[in-house]
């Protein structure tokens, strides 16, 4: 029975099913468009996801994912249209500006460039000549330092800004952001109902709390938890006394974490499962709920097409979970506590399979 009840959730937390179903979908719909049984404007997200028996999340990752692919285009306030239909609204043939930092991810830069061809970036906006600005469409904030006087002074010229993976600053931005609560919290359950119960938060980005949404989705399950929040260089050190498992709060804060792991000789998931929620490519360091360059682009392309000044818009991205054979099910059993703590205190200590 244990064996069983470990398979499935190994099961759930590798997410094989729901990823097959969103494939399949996506398929469907190409399919639909090829024969002309879709054209045009589509219908309405619920009518689709009755019409292909699906629900509404699956349903969004499929239109998302051909959006990206330029087979369809996603209008926030009109609708998902057929590309080259006649009911598409044209896209603006100005090109965007891309704010970036030194860290920011070419593979995103390509992917607005196959949307904006004839984009230009900027690492300094301090040198920009507010006249020079005109020429641009919109904006996309990728760097986390930029002024909020060059903010402003687009904004007055009716220039819209999308800031992409942070929280926007002003309320007249947009924004596209990962929805990092979410994918904490779908860790967190599958990870509790595989038997772990001492979790690591590894933390190392700003305004973003991954320990407390796993501390209030642990405790809908058990009581028996143990949350600590921890930098990538101590998680080795908390395998020691007891952790077996870890969610990561970004890409770079997972690799860190595997390479420290690697360092003092510890297996993964043997000894410690390892998670992440984060933006990144193809090459994730391990399983998670990620937010590729293709979806990241597609998103700021379907707020700029909504054609809405005045009405900022914030899309959540939920991210696609990812296998990469980092997380398990454990055992375990009762056992003295460790010899550092409280004598004659029992409790249970966690051994992974």
């Amino acid at each position: 029975m244990k064996s069983e009840t470990s398979r499935l959730a190994s099961q759930r937390l590798h997410g094989s099913a729901m990823s097959y179903k969103f494939q399949r979908l996506r398929e469907r719909i190409r399919q639909a468009v090829a024969n002309s049984e879709l054209t045009g404007k589509l219908p309405g997200e619920r009518e689709l996801a009755r019409r292909f028996h699906v629900n509404a999340k699956t349903l969004s990752k499929a239109l998302t994912d051909l959006a990206a692919e330029g087979l369809l285009h996603r209008s926030i306030g009109r609708g998902t249209f057929v590309r080259g239909s006649r009911d598409e609204k044209p896209a603006s043939t100005r090109p965007w500006l891309v704010v970036l930092d030194p860290n920011t991810d070419q593979a995103l830069v390509d992917n607005f460039k196959s949307i904006s061809p004839l984009l230009e970036t900027c690492l300094d906006v301090s040198t920009i000549r507010p006249s020079y600005l005109n020429q641009f469409s919109a904006v996309i904030d990728l760097a986390a330092a930029t002024p909020e006087t060059f903010i402003r002074n687009l904004l007055v010229r009716g220039i819209p800004v999308v800031a992409v993976g942070q929280e926007p600053r002003t309320y007249s931005v947009n924004g596209v952001m990962l929805d990092t609560m979410l994918g904490a919290s779908c860790l967190t359950r599958e990870l509790v109902l595989g038997g772990h119960r001492r979790i690591l938060a590894i933390e190392e980005r700003t305004k973003i709390t991954v320990a407390e949404t796993i501390r209030r989705t642990a405790s809908r399950y058990c009581q028996d938890y143990s949350v600590d929040a921890c930098s990538a260089a101590d998680a080795a050190q908390a395998v020691e006394f007891g952790a077996t498992a870890c969610i990561c709060d970004s890409v770079q804060a997972a690799e860190r974490t595997m390479q420290a792991l690697e360092r003092a000789g510890i297996s993964v998931p043997q000894n410690l499962s390892v998670a992440a929620i984060g933006y990144g490519a193809r090459d994730y360091p391990c399983s998670g709920y990620f937010v590729d360059p293709k979806q990241q682009a597609a998103a700021v392309a379907e707020i700029l097409a909504s054609g809405q000044p005045g009405r900022p818009t914030t899309l959540w991205l939920s991210g696609v979970l990812i296998d990469r054979g980092t997380t398990g099910p454990i055992t375990f059993h009762v056992d003295e506590t460790p010899a550092t703590m409280s004598a004659g205190v029992k409790s249970a200590v966690l051994i992974a399979q």
